[in-house]
């Protein structure tokens, strides 16, 4: 890589910083393909690489002020943002261990539902208790990630909703499971 294309970034990022919309699908085209590589190294999976690429990129049109070009380059910058988007969603994936109960929601089939993968749950069962303490949607969308291993992209296609919707669903029905388990 260049230094005028590390140069070039840094530019778009300035330009992205007012406002300009196509610095931001100039920035895109420049780097994302590239981005792209570095997500599935860590993720491992194309789904989920696309989704932090996406996420990486809606932060670098919220955050493109806070870039300082004397405390680095562009590309690092964006890098950076896209390396901790792929780490988070990594941890957002290990965090399936709620307990042993788990192992009980792997799906038999795939044309099993999310709700009968939960069927399968011990009536006894804490997980199941606590699941059983969200609402049907917001249950249906954590199950289908958790027994089908959708992504929030995959999950938003599938219910047929805006993925910001889905990923607050999600996010906030695992901080309720999780303090239903503790």
């Amino acid at each position: 890589m260049s230094a005028e294309s590390a140069k070039s970034v840094s530019i778009l990022i300035a330009a992205v910083a007012r406002g300009e919309t196509p610095a931001l699908s100039a920035l895109y085209a420049q780097e994302a393909p590239r981005m792209l590589g570095v997500a599935m190294r860590i993720l491992k999976r194309r789904a989920l690489a696309e989704e932090a690429v996406h996420d990486a990129f809606v932060q670098v049109w919220n955050r493109a002020a806070s870039f300082d070009a004397v405390r680095g380059e562009g590309r690092a910058w964006l890098y950076a943002i896209l390396r901790h988007r792929s780490l988070n969603i990594l941890r957002g994936e290990a965090r399936t261990e709620l307990t042993d109960d788990l192992e009980a929601l792997d799906s038999e089939s795939p044309a099993e539902g999310p709700e009968a993968a939960m069927a399968r749950l011990s009536d006894e069962s804490r997980l199941r208790h606590c699941l059983e303490g969200l609402e049907p949607d917001r249950r249906k969308a954590v199950l289908l990630a958790f027994v089908d291993g959708l992504s929030h992209g995959e999950l938003a296609e599938r219910l047929k909703m805006p993925l910001g919707t889905l990923k607050s669903w999600i996010r906030r029905s695992l901080l309720a499971l999780r303090e239903c388990m503790e």
